[in-house]
């Protein structure tokens, strides 16, 4: 009896040892299967987030789109990144009808400083206009811009050395953008519509103007608030002609960078008093005469203070009539007959122009070519 209880005691010992060791070992089993597949899956989501900071340091589009188009494309980056540019073109048509009057104008000169191109590229913010990736895109579209030739400048009403370039002048253009992130070649069009889908706003060319002298002459430039060389808000261009080839260059060269600014503050609107058509003198006119009619003056002395006011609206508007900005005890043509003694050969503006950001776009919106400037005979 004794024996018999001992015997069963230890089989019942024996079968719990048994069963602890299995529940131990499937234990085991399960922490080791935990482990593994806590671990697939941490090394699974960091390859993704890892995709995501690349295609988004690539393309520079919003996180959530750039997470988007991966995981529609199984987490193939460069699939992934073709549908963000697909998408881009569709979000940049939508925004095309958008008011765009913030952004920056580029210059670009040849190696011989005898031609120089201005464009203004537009966006809707300050934000974008100072991003690095538009920056990079006006500056390519200037330097495009430098390339391109007119057979039509009498007809726009410049100078021989001046012509206008617009959107429809530079978009089939081939253009290679040497950027990180938008490198290799495609159309100018195409350039700004994929800046504009990054950018998340509507990226438009507006403008542009070429300028070139003679071999005789100096093309001097000014750019105000500059972020950078080649791009600002404000730019005046001139070119000074001089007879003598052999006049001295660097008083040319520095009264034309004393004029270049000179234009960006004054603004004005006319090389000389003849070249001032007589619409824009009878407008005014009838704008001085309306104003002085409210004095009750008799109508003699209405007709001197019309006269007076309108000389005095010559001397604002007229390039060689305004008092010099540098120096406002003489006005520019009186320093352009000094400049001509100190080199020793008649010197004169032949062409001018000067150009801001977001002018007259909501005033209206297209501007014709010769609105915001003015060009010499």
């Amino acid at each position: 009896m004794a024996f018999s209880a001992v015997t069963k005691r230890s089989r019942s010992i024996r079968a719990i040892l048994f069963n602890a060791r299995l529940f131990s070992n499937s234990t085991c089993r399960s922490r080791r299967f935990t482990t593994e597949t806590s671990s697939s899956s941490s090394s699974s989501a960091s390859n993704q987030t890892n995709l995501i900071k690349q295609l988004r340091e690539r393309t520079s589009a919003p996180i959530k789109d750039v997470k988007a188009a991966l995981m529609e494309s199984n987490w193939d980056i460069e699939a992934a990144q073709t549908e963000l540019r697909k998408r881009g073109k569709v979000l940049a048509s939508k925004k095309y009808a958008r008011t765009a009057t913030e952004g920056l104008l580029a210059l670009a000169l040849s190696h011989t400083h005898n031609r120089a191109a201005l464009i203004e590229l537009n966006c809707e913010t300050d934000f974008v206009a100072r991003n690095d990736i538009f920056q990079h895109l006006a500056l390519s579209l200037a330097k495009q811009a430098l390339l391109v030739e007119s057979g039509t400048q009498a007809q726009l009403g410049f100078g021989a050395g001046g012509f206008h370039v617009g959107p429809e002048n530079l978009e089939e253009l081939k253009l290679n953008l040497e950027h990180p992130k938008i490198s290799g070649e495609t159309t100018v069009h195409n350039a700004i519509v994929e800046v504009a889908a990054m950018m998340g706003e509507n990226v438009k060319l507006r403008r542009g103007f070429v300028m070139s002298t003679s071999s005789n002459g100096v093309l001097s430039t000014y750019l105000h608030t500059s972020p950078q060389p080649g791009l600002g808000h404000m730019a005046g261009i001139l070119t000074l002609e001089v007879e003598d080839g052999n006049s001295q260059l660097d008083a040319l060269q520095r009264v034309g960078s004393e004029l270049a600014m000179h234009i960006v503050a004054a603004k004005p609107l006319f090389l000389t008093k003849e070249l001032v058509s007589s619409d824009a003198l009878e407008s005014e006119r009838e704008i001085l005469k309306s104003q002085a009619e409210t004095s009750g003056k008799p109508q003699m002395a209405i007709e001197k203070m019309v006269e007076g006011r309108l000389r005095k609206y010559l001397e604002d508007v007229v390039l060689m009539e305004q008092k010099f900005v540098m120096n406002d005890t003489i006005n520019v043509k009186t320093l352009l007959n000094s400049l001509s003694k100190e080199v020793g050969s008649p010197v004169k503006i032949g062409n001018f122009f000067r150009m801001e950001v977001g002018e007259g776009i909501q005033r209206l919106e297209e501007l014709t070519a010769s609105e915001p400037v003015t060009q010499a005979v």
